[in-house]
């Protein structure tokens, strides 16, 4: 008797364990949400990570960046040892552990941080800030409520300020100083353009214009200038920024006065600027505080008889190093890290960046050109158009409708040349996608961009891209080849310095709290409509990255499975051993309850 009992127990027993088995292999692919944030000693261990890879890639490059400044000077050029460590992607390590309070910072950060209006109308130069001392040399004195505003506006953005301490520069230095590093003109752009429009014909104004403008755009973070001509009279003319993914308008101008401007771009950038049918692109290089913007430029036509610009601003300063961009992913990124560091040639295989136009997919691809060791391995970017320029590795510019100029043809000849990764800027057709798997097939690491709008989505992307008769080919080296795919969104983050802190459960109802898997004492931030200085009275602040990653960590005999549901249904690939999920929903709950993002907003990017 007591034999069947404990049988029955042992049976039980068992079923218990195989019954938490399966539960665990279809919930292992994903994080757990009631997780929470991580605690110190993890915090801890995520930094000294991501610190020690910042060391590494400085280290990396240092000896070459000191070859290099030695033949620059040589020649004239003066650039310091840690300009050039930049422009390599060597950057120092982030003095952020967390998006929370930091005591220390460059001048340089100090700028990007600090809202423009709280300290250029002042004529002071940011040194830096060390040990909560803000060091700044001023060239007025400063009264005691101007430096107490100061200190609360740099409080308010994020940085911890207990006193400011003055520097005494000579006059002279400063003022050049002043006039390099700040661009003190972009304080005066409605000023000019008030004097250029009195004075339309006057060409020193409207080049002082055109400076003051593009100043204006980098100081608020605009990313797009769009520039529209209209001869017609009922039409306006604007010049609108895209800032944090929405158009501002900003200045308005009569059809004469932009179309001096548009002439005087289009001139500047190399393009016939008498020809208004034609779509074209252009470049010209734009300096500002102390660095070179380089700004691409499309011109197309408009209507009857106008025409319109759009400037891409491409601000090297701008780009996210890898760490930064995968700070709340962290297990991303760690996975990531590895196949761009594969200990054996061939380790890579396939990387797939995806998301809708304007989801930072190339900011991510630049991030992973980045992360690789570029002393020891041969990077090859096939692009169009090469929007950065990346030191020690090689791009090539597609060129379409000329012979051997398009992706596919560039890829066939990038594989003669050698290289361990294979960067490809766009999947656009099959000719391109088949070439690309057999360069990943051939031993090397490709990563390339597609549009599609979720990580499984992907596959049937590029399976849509593929020959008909040579699908089941095509579909079989995909899954062998296929290492993580990345689908990403930019998401607005809330002003730090406005957003009125709340709890769920004033915010959202119950089925919504269901929905965000949170409960209604869980502290969150919601959006001010009428923000403050530090957000331009917007409320929003910026955008963060938003994932829908899919990892696979199988060997290549461990790949039928996969193979099978990317024949028949790709959401099987979802209960499968060995493939890890973080799905979009997971991201989301960790920034609404971070504060950075507002609860209802956060439910129009889940997907149905």
């Amino acid at each position: 008797m007591d034999n069947d009992i404990s049988s029955k127990n042992g049976k039980e027993e068992m079923v218990a364990v195989s019954s938490n088995i399966d539960d665990g292999r279809k919930k292992k692919d994903r994080r757990k949400q009631d997780k929470g944030p991580p605690d110190g000693i993890e915090r801890r261990t995520g930094w000294d990570r991501r610190k020690l890879r910042s060391t590494e890639g400085r280290e990396r490059y240092l000896d070459m960046v000191q070859r290099e400044r030695s033949l620059l000077v040589g020649r004239g050029h003066s650039k310091t040892t840690e300009q050039l460590l930049e422009m390599a992607g060597g950057t120092s390590p982030s003095d952020y552990e967390e998006e929370g309070i930091r005591d220390s910072a460059s001048g340089d950060q100090l700028r990007a941080i600090l809202p423009v209006q709280s300290w250029l109308p002042l004529s002071i130069h940011l040194v830096g800030l060390e040990k909560s001392v803000l060091k700044i040399a001023p060239l007025y004195d400063l009264n005691d409520r101007q430096i107490e505003a100061l200190i609360s506006t740099a409080n308010r953005s994020g940085l911890q300020v207990d006193k400011i301490e003055i520097e005494v520069w000579d006059r002279g230095e400063l003022l050049e100083t002043l006039r390099s590093v700040h661009d003190l003109s972009a304080d005066r752009c409605e000023k000019t353009l008030s004097q250029w429009l009195f004075d339309v014909d006057n060409g020193l104004l409207l080049n002082q214009f055109q400076r003051d403008m593009m100043a204006e755009a980098l100081q608020m973070r605009a990313s797009d200038v769009h520039l529209l001509q209209d001869n017609n009279p009922d039409s306006p003319n604007w010049i609108r920024y895209r800032i944090d993914g929405d158009l501002v308008p900003m200045h308005l101008l009569p059809p004469d006065a932009m179309a001096r401007l548009t002439t005087l771009l289009k001139r500047d950038a190399g393009l016939n600027f008498g020809d208004r049918t034609t779509p074209k692109d252009g470049r010209f290089t734009f300096t500002w505080q102390g660095r070179s913007i380089d700004v691409r430029v499309a011109a197309g036509p408009q209507a009857q008889d106008g025409e319109k610009l759009t400037l891409r601003l491409l601000d090297r300063a701008s780009l996210k190093g890898f760490d930064e961009l995968f700070r709340r992913h962290e297990d991303v990124g760690d996975n990531l890290a590895k196949l761009l560091s594969p200990e054996i040639k061939g380790g890579g295989g396939l990387i797939m960046l995806s998301g809708p136009t304007g989801s930072g997919k190339t900011t991510t691809l630049y991030a992973c050109v980045q992360q690789i060791d570029r002393r020891r391995r041969h990077v090859l970017t096939i692009e169009d158009p090469i929007e950065y320029e990346l030191r020690y590795a090689t791009q090539w510019q597609v060129k379409p409708g000329m012979p051997g100029g398009e992706f596919a043809d560039l890829i066939r000849a990038a594989m003669r040349h050698d290289p361990d990764y294979i960067v490809i800027g766009e999947m656009r057709d099959g000719d391109t996608v088949e070439t690309a798997l057999k360069a990943a097939e051939s031993g090397h690491t490709v990563i390339s961009t597609v549009h599609a709008d979720t990580a499984l989505q992907t596959f049937e992307r590029l399976r849509s891209l593929m020959p008909h008769q040579r699908e089941r080919a095509s579909t079989y080296t995909l899954s062998q080849q296929v290492r993580a795919i990345l689908n990403q969104r930019l998401v607005k983050t809330l002003c730090q310095g406005c957003a009125h802190k709340t709890t769920a459960g004033e915010e959202l109802g119950d089925m919504e709290l269901e929905l965000l898997n949170i409960s209604k004492d869980v502290s969150v931030k919601k959006h001010n409509v009428s923000g403050c200085d530090l957000c331009n009275r917007t409320g929003i602040s910026g955008r963060t990255l938003l994932l829908d990653a899919l990892l696979i960590n199988l060997g290549p005999s461990e790949r039928n499975d996969i193979y099978k549901a990317l024949l028949h249904n790709v959401n099987d690939l979802l209960g499968e051993e060995g493939v890890i999920i973080h799905t979009r929903k997971e991201g989301l709950i960790d920034l609404v309850t971070s504060g950075l993002i507002d609860p209802r907003s956060a439910l129009s990017y889940i997907e149905s």
